[in-house]
């Protein structure tokens, strides 16, 4: 009698909430030994009972794992291999929303944002390679329609989507050379609370706001507005078990149709008139 093939192991970072949580559950019910990572351990709850109520408590396991922590990040790795004796996907999904403006923050913002959204990316990324290397394995990474399509008062962190983007464009056909396929999956609003999930007192922002007030606050009526029908987080999850699991994954996934729809309005924008019509009417 043959010995069944051990499960795939799969490291996702930022798994604490959101659509890191939901991918966890869902790549772990695809049959997948999943390494779900978070800054803070503490804060694994939500992830334990999730996976519990699923019957898949036995394939997640935690670990820390902090994207701007290079010794973390080894840490993490080295336990994994020792573990489970290889990777074979890795699942770029930890970052932090940032709302203002250049002229009310600071440029130190600007590079707090950049530092979790994209070198947190470059860190992972590359120490992961060699290992994805040698199980041909697939790198995906959670971006966001505000990777394709600039956003009002999300200078900062669409700035460092736009960044993640252009990397995973450039490093795909090189790392498919060496038998590793890139993805990218770009969501768009995910159901959730607005307010904690950008971390900021918006009634102080908008007091703050001086000049920009009027426009902070029809974005923020317009954005709560869509959060409030946005897709669940196991639907954006969705497509990272597909990455995972098809044969040929996609380079560029979108979510949802909306989605779709939105990216595609930049892709066929040679001029960026469309783009700006559409962004300008979010501020009034």
């Amino acid at each position: 009698m043959s010995t069944p093939a051990a499960p795939k192991t799969v490291l996702i970072t930022g798994t604490s909430s959101g659509i890191g949580l939901a991918a966890a559950v869902l790549a772990a019910q695809a049959g997948w030994q999943v390494v779900a990572t978070m800054r803070d351990t503490a804060k694994a709850g939500p992830l334990r009972r999730a996976a519990a109520e699923a019957g898949v408590e036995d394939l997640v396991q935690v670990k820390r794992l902090d994207v701007v922590d290079p010794a973390s990040i080894d840490t993490c790795l080295e336990e994994l291999l020792a573990e489970h004796g290889r990777l074979d996907a890795v699942v770029n999904n930890a970052g932090a929303g940032q709302v203002g403006t250049i002229e009310q923050g600071t440029v130190e913002d600007v590079r707090a944002t950049m530092e979790v959204n994209f070198f947190g990316v470059v860190q992972v990324t590359r120490a992961v390679l060699p290992h994805l290397r040698a199980s041909r394995g697939r790198l995906i990474t959670v971006t966001s329609v505000g990777g394709v399509v600039g956003q009002p008062f999300n200078e900062a962190y669409c700035a460092a989507k736009f960044a993640v983007e252009g990397f995973m464009e450039s490093l795909a056909p090189v790392a498919a050379t060496a038998g590793v396929a890139v993805t990218l999956v770009e969501p768009g609003a995910v159901a959730s609370e607005f307010v904690n999930s950008i971390g900021v007192d918006l009634p102080a922002m908008l007091t703050a706001a001086g000049p920009y007030a009027p426009a902070l606050q029809t974005y923020v009526e317009r954005t709560v507005k869509s959060f409030s029908t946005a897709q669940t987080q196991a639907e954006a999850a969705a497509p990272i078990t597909e990455a995972l699991t098809t044969e040929r994954p996609a380079f560029r996934v979108q979510t949802s149709d909306w989605a779709r729809d939105f990216v595609a309005t930049k892709l066929t924008d040679l001029d960026g008139s469309a783009v700006q019509a559409m962004t300008s009417a979010w501020v009034g």
